[in-house]
């Protein structure tokens, strides 16, 4: 088992930048990728960004893309989110997941798919006012 615990999340003006962090506890965190996704008020949850487990791919949803930052930091078994030029559209609720992933074993496309993950935390809401 993996426990994930989000946090991070608030209020900010469009424009304005937050940081999101997941703390991981239960397994060798270094043996899974992490992946950020979001949910909004009546939408389907969505992709935002991943991260493998040796940090040398990263993965972006187009519309985040150039704005939002994903990282990991082995050693404190923490993936974090910046999310700097917050738009509106970015309000939902964010959730960190995480994938069993051994190197090798995840092809790129599976980054962006939900059902790849096996551990999810409880979500952070990000509101972002106009």
């Amino acid at each position: 088992q993996v426990q994930l615990v989000e946090s991070g999340g608030g209020l900010v003006q469009a424009g304005g930048s937050l940081r999101l962090s997941c703390a991981a506890s239960g397994r060798t965190f270094s043996n899974y990728a992490m992946g950020w996704f979001r949910q909004a008020p009546g939408k389907e949850r969505e992709f935002v960004a991943a991260i493998n487990w040796s940090r040398t791919s990263t993965f972006y949803a187009d519309s985040v893309k150039g704005r939002f930052t994903i990282s990991r930091d082995n050693a404190k078994n923490t993936a974090y989110l910046q999310m700097n030029s917050l738009k509106p559209e970015d309000t939902a609720v964010y959730y960190c997941a995480a994938a069993y992933a051994p190197p090798g074993s995840l092809h790129s496309a599976q980054y962006y798919l939900y059902q790849s993950y096996d551990y999810w935390g409880q979500g952070t809401q990000v509101t972002v006012s106009s």
